[in-house]
């Protein structure tokens, strides 16, 4: 009797790429552009073309199907203004909640370009 061995890979999301979306804040619909690269669970890249140019991400996760990752920006009075992202992974978007800055919490949805 012949004996099979079946291995199984179990392929991981991964969100490196370009994602684009908006995000309504009290200016009016905002366009809101990330790249992503991830390492793992770690996660680098950017918020990309905006007014002040790109800002980099910090503190990047890739968890499961979570997205977590903060920016930092210098506020008008010098101090950082600090923005936390928590998204959740479906398919081809990403369901994020910002919290920090101006006003309060920001939904938004993403998808992969």
């Amino acid at each position: 009797m012949a004996m099979l061995s079946f291995t199984f890979i179990a392929s991981a999301a991964d969100v490196t790429g370009h994602w684009t979306g908006e995000m309504t804040t009290q200016r009016g619909p905002q366009p809101f552009n990330l790249d992503l690269k991830q390492s793992g669970t770690s996660l680098t890249g950017a918020i990309t073309g905006g007014r002040g140019g790109d800002v980099a991400i910090v503190d990047g996760k890739f968890d499961g199907d979570t997205v977590t990752f903060s920016t930092s920006t210098q506020g008008r009075d010098g101090t950082p203004n600090v923005q936390k992202y928590t998204g959740k992974l479906s398919g081809d978007s990403i369901a994020f909640t910002r919290e920090g800055g101006r006003g309060g919490p920001v939904t938004f949805t993403v998808k992969k370009q």
